[in-house]
């Protein structure tokens, strides 16, 4: 989730100084890398069908890459709060 948040924020802040500029090959490929790694941990989880990856040969413009990032950030924010919290006297993760 650190990762995703900090990519997110990089993306949010450029988005608001050049929205449509084009998002270069080496972000895309380093962007899909780690939204791969994401996709594995909601593998389970309905919210996955309205997920996808960024089409290396589709150029995307930057607010089109901080939506995707800002429904990925949503997503695990919702794995954490349907598979965190007390049980037994402690915090931990809840996963089958």
């Amino acid at each position: 989730m650190p990762l995703l948040e900090a990519m997110y924020i990089e993306f949010k802040e450029l988005s608001k100084k050049k929205p449509d500029a084009a998002v270069s090959k080496s972000k895309i490929k380093m962007t899909n890398r780690l939204l791969g790694k994401v996709r594995t941990v909601l593998e389970d989880e309905s919210s996955l069908e309205f997920l996808d990856l960024i089409d290396e040969d589709d150029v995307p413009q930057v607010s089109d890459v901080t939506l995707m990032l800002s429904q990925y950030v949503a997503s695990m924010k919702k794995f954490k709060n349907s598979h965190y919290g007390s049980y037994s006297g402690g915090y931990g993760w809840v996963i089958r």
